[in-house]
């Protein structure tokens, strides 16, 4: 397994350029294969559900060097431990939540790293704010005086072509900068791209990709 591994993520190396993190998506796979890749030079790894991360991190307390991601959808219920367990959180997804984890952090000061999930193709599947909607917000996540908020985060719809796909990436840079221009400078990281699209998503400007089943498939 371990060989798999580590031959599976040299090939998604010679792929991308040494600038753009590699976060491995362990949120389906063992403690055992974490360590594989751990062993190999993985040190983000992402999880969705913030009970099975505690499971892993608690196993895996020894790699204390871990960053360690959320990226699944987040509960208003869960957004407490989700601050205190992760380092990073993609998916920040609608005022409400940001609104509330500011106000943990403004209580427990655990400030991990955030991202704002964006939706800029129409998807029903897929929760996050528009181009418009986000623009509308900007004033109230301003007073947001507590939150690292760091970059912009987006899944594709299912069924794009490459040139729709690489499209859809490209906005979201687009997004990202307009959103400098208006005072956020801190906005430079860009989650976008995962198993199937990650070579799409890195030519489009992305500094992060979300690699799962290429490397830990069976």
């Amino acid at each position: 397994m371990a060989k798999n591994i580590t031959d599976r993520l040299n090939q998604i190396r010679t792929n991308i350029p040494p600038q753009v993190k590699l976060v491995a998506v362990s949120k389906y796979t063992t403690t055992q294969a974490i360590r594989a890749a751990y062993a190999a030079g993985v040190r983000d790894f992402a999880e969705s559900r913030v009970q099975d991360a505690k499971i892993k991190q608690t196993e895996l307390a020894d790699l204390t060097d871990i960053t360690w991601h959320m990226i699944g959808s987040l509960q208003s219920n869960k957004a407490k431990q989700a601050i205190a367990q992760f380092d990073w959180i993609h998916s920040i997804d609608r005022l409400s939540l940001a609104e509330q984890c500011d106000r943990i952090i403004a209580e427990t000061h655990k400030s991990p790293k955030l991202l704002l999930q964006v939706k800029l193709a129409d998807d029903p599947s897929k929760s996050g704010w528009t181009k418009a909607s986000l623009l509308a917000d900007l004033p109230k996540l301003e007073k947001l005086q507590h939150l690292k908020i760091v970059g912009l985060m987006t899944i594709l719809p299912l069924g794009l072509n490459e040139a729709q796909s690489y499209e859809v990436f490209c906005r979201v840079g687009e997004l990202a900068e307009l959103l400098r221009s208006q005072g956020w400078q801190n906005v430079r990281e860009l989650s976008m791209g995962m198993s199937a699209d990650y070579a799409i998503a890195v030519r489009a400007g992305a500094s992060m990709i979300r690699v799962g089943s290429q490397i830990f498939s069976l």
